[in-house]
């Protein structure tokens, strides 16, 4: 199974690989091969939460999320939406700004001679809005998880206060807004503030629009197939699932493509090292997950998953206003993620345990059991 998952992601790899050695020599190469392992290893918290979703989902639309999907990713998110930005931004054209990216100013300069700011500066300029709209996003997402009740936790001591308070349905976006209004007010820009405000009223209406339509029609479509059934999306309810997540993977991809201009600004490497490479194994990591039922195995790990997307919606709602290290956010969901795993092993550990103790008892009331209907009826006898 492994060989045929991740098969694809290495030929593409290998492929973008070639392609930046083509257009950059070896040090595009370099600077490809190690965006692609920053993307990959940054990004499993992602990859564990899309298996979440994309289990449900029919084998067509699993396929569609490693096919189409991939292509949004990498030249959606990774090389058009840079560009659209920084076009509307600086209200220029969009192939404007990629001459603007292809051509930054001598030894890394933030702006031209003549005064124009760079490709670079033009991008991170509209971080705030971007960090804010990706941030509301996924802080929607952790808290209608933590706050609905589960016959398993992890973290009980903090999800089970949480569940309560979940009860009462507008306390997510409560939160969420109390959080987008104190970071207009005291941690964006002051000349941002109307834009984050902006941003995560957007941010919230993308997360209230895909994911309605998407339980609407999952709803719909287990009303008519009957409760018995396994729940597999397809139609309407596949699609808008497919749609959620790449709103998904746009909002975890949002503090990677900003940071990826610490390494280098040229568009090109940056959608062959974060897009054809990162993009194409995260997926590969998904489709994996799901495959091997990972999620059900070790069942901390969607929990570990879902509490690093709200330290990266805080992060992300944080770098609105200042600069945050992606590497340092990056290993902030690897520790949550791994602490999930280590947890997850020793939950099955002692579920073994108690199996095993358990058994022997089981046995033994058994041979009464046996002992006692012998004497009423010895065997042989007709009861």
């Amino acid at each position: 199974m492994f060989v045929r998952v991740f098969t694809p992601s290495f030929l593409v790899a290998g492929l973008a690989l070639v392609v930046a050695a083509w257009y950059g020599g070896p040090q595009a190469l370099v600077l490809t091969a190690v965006l692609g392992v920053l993307e990959i290893s940054l990004s499993f918290d992602n990859a564990v939460v899309n298996a979440a979703v994309l289990e449900r989902m029919s084998q067509f639309w699993q396929r569609m999320f490693l096919t189409v999907g991939v292509i949004v990713a990498v030249f959606g998110m990774r090389l058009v939406f840079p560009l659209a930005v920084v076009a509307v931004g600086a209200h220029i054209d969009p192939l404007r700004a990629l001459d603007l990216a292809l051509n930054p100013p001598a030894d890394g300069a933030s702006a031209f001679p003549d005064g124009r700011p760079s490709y670079e500066a033009l991008l991170a300029d509209a971080n705030p809005k971007i960090a804010t709209f990706g941030a509301v996003f996924l802080l929607l997402l952790f808290l209608n998880y933590v706050c609905a009740e589960r016959s398993v936790t992890w973290l009980t001591w903090l999800e089970r206060p949480l569940a309560r308070l979940g009860r009462f349905s507008m306390f997510p976006v409560t939160v969420t807004m109390m959080l987008l209004v104190l970071t207009a007010g005291f941690i964006a820009p002051n000349d941002k503030a109307d834009v984050v405000m902006v941003a995560g009223a957007l941010g919230m209406v993308t997360y209230f629009l895909v994911d309605g339509l998407g339980a609407h029609f999952e709803n719909e479509q287990s009303d008519r197939t009957g409760p018995s059934r396994v729940a597999v999306a397809t139609g309407r309810a596949a699609f808008f699932g497919f749609l959620y997540l790449e709103v998904l993977d746009a909002s975890f991809s949002f503090d990677g493509v900003i940071g990826s201009f610490a390494i280098t600004s040229d568009p090109i490497v940056i959608a062959l090292g974060l897009g054809l490479i990162g993009a194409m194994f995260v997926r590969s990591i998904t489709i994996y997950l799901v495959r091997k039922g990972t999620l059900a195995e070790y069942v901390h790990l969607e929990h570990g998953a879902h509490w690093a997307i709200g330290a990266l919606a805080l992060v992300l709602l944080y770098s609105s206003g200042h600069h945050v290290n992606e590497v340092a956010t990056g290993l902030i969901g690897v520790a949550i993620i791994t602490a999930a795993f280590v947890s997850s092993l020793v939950h099955n550990k002692r579920s073994r345990v108690r199996s095993e103790e358990d058994t022997p008892a089981e046995h033994h009331l058994l041979a009464v059991a046996d002992s006692a209907e012998n004497i009423i009826a010895p065997e042989g006898t007709v009861v």
